[in-house]
């Protein structure tokens, strides 16, 4: 489990975070929403300590990222894998040694090992034998389960996903949200995803965390989502003419 605590943020004096506190569950696929600007991105770089909080407290199953050391904290950052919004693959890198980069940083395994290792998770993404294609000969949805395999690589207890379907077609983002939501129920691992993909909230929101100005407004889950009456919400979930028509639905059959 990851737990903020009263997080506060600011930049230059404009305070972005306020007093935000939220859980986020393992074995869950944790979702942060909100429109642009709101400051979920903010509070995923804080949880990660890539800006450091004003006020309050990040936890790691209990332990305070906080008040921990430089080598403490990279000690838990080796327990994080991140899916980058452009899957952030090395070019000149084949994907198995995008696979092997992170292993050779932080781990003491053997050659052999770290390749029984990238087999696995690139067979765990259904990308077996993809292993000396380079990032520009795979497509889109590819490079985006290459990502996968490689924040995986680690055996992390947790994972960050920043917009894993930005950029993909339909059918594809489908895939993405079902290969994320069933690595997290198979590895136990706390995965915190941030999206505007209103697909995936409805398909894969375990547990969802909405802000909005910067403050924690609405916590949920999918279900609860499409029937609460918050109207930021409400505005939110319901923006494109598709979903208004779905809403106006559900709210003729409750009738």
């Amino acid at each position: 489990m990851v737990e903020v605590v009263n997080v506060n943020k600011s930049f230059s004096g404009q305070q972005v975070l306020f007093d935000i506190s939220a859980k986020f569950e393992k074995g869950k696929v944790n979702l942060i929403i909100g429109q642009s600007g709101q400051g979920k991105s903010v509070l995923a770089k804080c949880m990660v300590g890539l800006h450091e909080v004003d006020q309050g407290q990040i936890l790691y199953d209990g332990r305070d990222f906080m008040k921990m050391s430089r080598d403490e904290r990279s000690e838990i950052r080796q327990e994080i894998g991140m899916l980058f919004q452009g899957s952030a693959l090395f070019d000149s890198m084949t994907v198995e040694q995008n696979l092997m980069f992170p292993l050779k940083m932080f781990t003491k395994m053997s050659k052999v090992e770290m390749q029984k290792r990238a087999d696995f998770c690139l067979e765990r993404v259904n990308l077996s034998g993809k292993n000396k294609l380079l990032p520009s000969e795979c497509s889109g949805g590819m490079q985006k389960r290459v990502g996968i395999a490689r924040a995986i690589a680690m055996n992390p207890k947790y994972l960050f996903c920043d917009e894993p379907n930005s950029g993909l077609d339909p059918q594809t983002s489908i895939l993405i949200d079902g290969l994320i939501k069933d690595i997290t129920a198979e590895f136990q691992i706390t995965t915190i995803v941030i999206t505007h993909d209103m697909n995936s909230v409805i398909e894969i929101g375990d547990n969802i965390l909405f802000i909005y100005k910067g403050e924690n407004w609405w916590q949920g889950n999918r279900e609860t989502i499409i029937t609460t009456d918050n109207p930021e919400i409400g505005n939110f979930v319901y923006a494109s003419e598709f979903m208004k028509e779905i809403r106006t639905s559900m709210q003729e059959k409750r009738r």
